[in-house]
């Protein structure tokens, strides 16, 4: 649960540093990357505690994750380098929650 909460508190923590002028819509458009976590549904069970989301689910393969690292330097469009930065605090949330509950960064499993 605490995991979850993190995902609408860093985003928080971003726009009130970084994003102050337009921190609504900032934090909009960061909050919105979850859905990024649509992916799970093609999972069964559709949740487990125990499963690592980086490299398990289609959205949260590495390959995908440097995209989003290079949507983060988009010149000239703000809101989708913002969708970028959205995409790699979730990710870098759900590693973190890999490594604390599981142990490990990434799932090898498929």
């Amino acid at each position: 649960m605490f995991h979850i909460l993190l995902h609408f508190l860093v985003p928080g923590a971003i726009v009130a540093v970084f994003f102050r002028k337009n921190w609504q819509l900032a934090y909009a458009i960061l909050v919105a990357t979850m859905l990024v976590d649509l992916d799970h549904l093609l999972a069964t069970p559709v949740y487990d505690a125990a499963r690592c989301s980086i490299g398990f689910h289609p959205l949260h393969q590495p390959g995908l994750i440097a995209f989003y690292v290079a949507l983060c330097v988009m010149p000239k469009l703000p809101r989708l380098r913002l969708v970028g930065l959205g995409l790699c605090v979730h990710m870098a949330l759900d590693a973190i929650d890999c490594q604390v509950t599981s142990g490990i960064w990434m799932s090898t499993l498929h």
